[in-house]
């Protein structure tokens, strides 16, 4: 019975050790869930619900809506979308952030960006910023017609790159009533010049350069070419900021793959097609989004911070940057212990007041 128990044993570490392996996961390496790391964080106050809709060209997009338990659906209510950071879904950070808020009387809508997750786009993994803007655009629409949602109370969260994409739609869409970010990235100077601009102009050509070649290699057939993203193994080599990414991504503190992906593609767009973000100036005229407020959430220590305190400079009022002490870029993703869930609630409820 002993030997029998002992065999079981050791054939379920073996099948455990096959699943962490399909899913792309180091079973040697553990994670830091410090700080309450929760990013598949459920509350028992919130009813959530599968949904999807078009946005202008035709793209079923696909978004998770958390409605408050005890709401009053009788009466109009103010509303918030949460974009989930580049290269994730809304299952990475987005849900954690709708939920959250959602448990402090709004209605919030998290979402899958085109070409990612369960939305809609060919092909997949693509950069398209200006259809990423559009999303949160129709996001808007889709809550602006449901009957229980204020359409002139409705207010975004941006996380990382959605950040720059939220701010890219505020710009044109003035229903989108006041905007939060958190991690910023401005994905168009990142890609462009580097962070604290540490690439070179002829680094820049040369990725142009390698990205206009394997567009002839696909356009003739030839295999899909993927960039960036996150590393999928660390050694003695690897940075501060890839250690950061991997923590949350190739473990099971964030790991998530969608169906119909694998853990090979996550968080890694085509090469083709992320040099568009070369062309991506979310910054440009961000002042006239004034005098709707703007919120700019970045950690004390996030490698990312230069893009919130950018954004902050030239934004016009009001506006307020607002820096978590002793915090990371990743940290805000999912550390709740971190992350100002209060302040973001206090800036909501005060700019999406009932008039």
């Amino acid at each position: 019975m002993k030997k029998k128990s002992i065999i079981m044993r050791v054939l379920t570490v073996i099948a455990l050790c096959l699943v962490l392996s399909a899913t792309g996961v180091d079973a040697a390496y553990t994670p830091d869930m410090s700080n309450g790391a929760d990013n598949f964080y459920k509350s028992d106050k919130v009813t959530v619900q599968k949904v999807t809709f078009k946005n202008q060209y035709n793209m079923k997009v696909a978004g998770n809506l958390f409605i408050p338990k005890g709401l009053n659906q009788k009466t109009k209510n103010p509303a918030i979308i949460v974009g989930h950071p580049m290269g994730a879904v809304k299952e990475q950070s987005a849900n954690l952030y709708a939920t959250k808020m959602a448990e402090q009387g709004f209605v919030t809508l998290s979402l899958d960006l085109s070409f990612w997750g369960e939305s809609e786009g060919q092909p997949r993994n693509a950069v398209s910023p200006d259809i990423y803007a559009e999303d949160f655009s129709a996001a808007v629409n889709f809550l602006g017609t449901q009957p229980f949602v204020d359409r002139d109370r409705i207010g975004v969260i941006g996380i990382c790159g959605s950040g720059s994409f939220a701010i890219s739609a505020a710009k044109i869409d003035p229903h989108m009533k006041a905007i939060a970010t958190v991690s910023m990235y401005d994905m168009g100077t990142a890609n462009r010049n580097g962070l604290k601009h540490s690439q070179t102009l002829e680094q820049r050509k040369k990725i142009l350069e390698e990205a206009a070649e394997q567009r002839y290699v696909e356009f003739t057939g030839g295999k899909t070419k993927y960039t960036s993203g996150t590393v999928h193994e660390l050694n003695e080599n690897s940075t501060a900021i890839e250690r950061e990414f991997y923590d949350f991504y190739r473990t099971p503190r964030g790991e998530f793959t969608p169906k119909g992906s694998s853990p090979e593609l996550t968080t890694h767009p085509t090469l083709t097609s992320n040099v568009k973000f070369m062309n991506f100036y979310p910054f440009a005229d961000i002042e006239t989004i004034s005098p709707r407020p703007m919120l700019f959430i970045t950690g004390e220590n996030a490698h990312s911070r230069e893009f919130s305190e950018d954004a902050y400079k030239l934004a016009a009022e009001p506006k307020e940057l607002y820096i978590v002490p002793g915090a990371g870029h990743v940290d805000l993703y999912d550390r709740v212990n971190l992350i100002p869930f209060d302040k973001l609630t206090s800036f909501f409820k005060e700019n999406l007041k009932k008039k």
